[in-house]
C-alpha cells in the first residue's frame, strides 16, 4: 500500500495522486506540485490515504511544499494574466482569419508555458497564430483543440433539470453514455430530451444505469406468461424502479388487469406460449 494525496487543479477536473512524503497536509490544503507540464498549483481534495500500487502511476511525484501566502499571490496573478491572455488570443484569430472558437487560457504556475483551449469543426492551420502568441507572450505556447464535452465543462451552466451542470460541478472525468441507457430507462428518444447542453447524451443517463440492470434482470419480458395469485396471464406492462409487473389474467369469459410485485409472479414461458397446451 503507498500513502497518497489527492489533488485537483480545476473545479470538478480529475484527481491525481501525489505522495504527500513527510508534510503535514490535510484536505483543502493548497499545494505546489510538478507535473508533465511544470510546477502547478492544485488543492487538495483527497486526503491522506492508502491505496494500492495499481491504483496509482508510476513514478508517483511528491508534493513539494504547502502552498504559501506568495504562491496563493502568484496564482491570483496568473489568473488576471489568463484574463488578459483571453483578449489577446481573440484577436489574433480574428486578425488571422481562423474558423475556431478559443474556450478558455490557462498559464502554467511557473509560467512556462500557456495553453490556449479551443474548438473547431474540423483541422486548423494554426502555426502562424502560435507564432504570434510567442512573440507577444515570450513563452511556451500550446494551442489544445478540445471537444463539445469538454467546451460545456470549461464555461459550465444550468442543465436542462434547471441545476448546474454535473460536468462542470463535480464529474471529474467523463463516461460513456448509451442511447441504450435511455431504452432501458423508458425514457423518450427525442435527442432534445435526452440531450445535455453540450448536445450529447446526458451523463446523468449513467447514474441510475446499474440499478435498472439490475432491476431488469429480475422483470419478465412484455407478454410472457406467469403465474400470479390470480391465476395464469400475460405480462402487458412493466415498471422497473417500482418493480411492478402488470399482468393480464383471464377470470371465466373476461380478462382483468392486475399489478404484482416482480417477487409474486413465476414465469412460465418468456415466450408467452403455454407449453402445457
Amino acid at each position: 500500500m503507498v500513502t497518497v494525496v489527492g489533488v485537483r487543479f480545476k473545479k470538478a477536473g480529475k484527481i491525481y495522486y501525489f505522495d504527500p512524503a513527510e508534510l503535514e497536509i490535510k484536505k483543502d490544503d493548497y499545494v505546489i506540485v510538478e507535473t508533465v507540464r511544470g510546477i502547478e498549483f492544485g488543492q487538495v481534495v483527497v486526503g491522506p490515504k492508502e491505496v494500492s500500487e495499481e491504483e496509482i502511476v508510476s513514478p508517483l511525484k511528491p508534493v513539494i511544499r504547502v502552498a504559501t501566502e506568495e504562491d496563493m499571490e502568484k496564482h491570483y496573478e496568473n489568473k488576471e494574466k489568463e484574463n488578459i491572455a483571453f483578449d489577446i488570443c481573440l484577436k489574433k484569430i480574428e486578425e488571422h482569419g481562423l474558423e475556431m472558437k478559443l474556450i478558455d487560457v490557462e498559464y502554467t504556475f511557473d509560467n512556462n508555458k500557456v495553453i490556449f483551449y479551443f474548438t473547431a469543426d474540423g483541422r486548423v492551420d494554426f502555426r502562424e497564430l502560435v507564432r504570434d502568441l510567442a512573440s507577444v507572450f515570450r513563452t511556451r505556447i500550446e494551442l489544445r483543440q478540445i471537444g463539445v464535452r469538454d467546451e460545456a465543462k470549461m464555461i459550465g451552466g444550468l442543465g436542462p433539470c434547471g441545476r448546474a451542470m454535473c460536468c462542470a460541478s463535480f464529474l471529474g472525468e467523463f463516461e460513456p453514455v448509451s442511447i441504450k441507457m435511455a431504452k432501458e430507462q423508458n425514457l423518450s428518444l427525442n435527442p432534445t430530451k435526452i440531450s445535455g447542453i453540450c448536445g450529447r447524451l446526458m451523463c446523468c443517463l449513467k447514474y441510475e444505469h446499474e440499478t435498472y440492470e439490475k432491476s431488469l434482470e429480475k422483470l419478465p419480458e412484455i407478454g410472457a406468461l406467469v403465474v400470479t395469485p390470480n391465476g395464469n396471464g400475460i405480462v402487458v406492462e412493466t415498471n422497473t424502479l417500482l418493480e411492478l409487473v402488470k399482468v393480464k389474467v383471464k377470470q371465466g369469459d373476461t380478462e382483468e388487469m392486475f399489478l404484482f410485485s416482480v417477487d409474486e409472479i413465476e414465469v412460465i414461458n418468456e415466450d408467452g406460449v403455454d407449453e402445457e397446451n
